[in-house]
């Protein structure tokens, strides 16, 4: 047998099980890394898009409609390249950590906005009769309860952040897909690589999917 599942191919990859092994520690740190980022770019935007000042939702306009509108290859080329000629040099992962972050953060965004506006604006104006300010009566009354709302949307972003990471093989990160590039480039093994990759991406993306899924239910029922 000399397709490609070929014994001989699997026995070289499990020899160089390391080369995958350090590229998945890579996706999983920009992954974790950039949900993070992603998080406080999304809930200080989203809550900028609920200000009355228009400045603010202006601010949140620009931001949102700016990254969903241009696709995230082009974003982490600018980064990378761009990065250079303002005399600021980064490693290539932190680079694929702001990369996905701030284009997930436009969508987080947009999700918590809508959580936002989901609650009845009776709970901001009995926060506000309460001597609350505007960013205390978000922090502490009206995000706890838009939580609930947008914790499925939020969890399905975390499953798309994790296979978008794989954009940084194109900008040799570092990551799984560009260790399975450059291992199957050097012997030609291409199934056994692209096999292993994407069971590793699914082991990372289908347990939060079903997550995604038992929450939706969740909130469905408790409607």
């Amino acid at each position: 047998m000399n397709g490609p599942f070929a014994w001989f191919k699997w026995q070289a990859l499990f020899h160089d099980w390391r080369i995958f092994a350090e590229g998945f520690g890579n996706t999983l740190l920009v992954a974790v890394l950039g949900l993070l980022l992603a998080l406080a770019l999304g809930v200080f935007f989203g809550v900028l898009g609920t200000t009355h000042q228009k400045s603010f939702r202006g601010l949140n306009r620009v931001y949102v409609e700016f990254i969903q509108n241009t696709p995230l290859v082009i974003q982490v080329f600018f980064l990378y390249n761009g990065f250079p000629h303002l005399g600021i040099m980064l490693p290539v992962l932190s680079v694929g950590i702001l990369g996905v972050g701030i284009y997930h953060g436009a969508y987080i965004a947009e999700v918590v906005r809508a959580g936002i506006q989901s609650i009845h604006r009776g709970q901001m104006e009995a926060a506000l009769s309460q001597g609350f300010s505007f960013w205390a009566a978000m922090r502490y009354v009206i995000l706890p309860q838009a939580g609930r709302v947008v914790l499925p949307p939020l969890t399905n972003q975390a499953v798309s952040l994790i296979k978008n990471t794989s954009v940084l093989a194109m900008i040799a990160g570092g990551d799984l897909m560009y260790h399975a590039d450059s291992w199957s480039a050097d012997n030609i093994y291409y199934g056994p690589a692209y096999v292993t990759v994407g069971l590793l991406y699914l082991a990372l993306c289908f347990p939060l999917a079903q997550l995604a899924r038992h929450l939706e239910r969740k909130s469905e029922v408790s409607v």
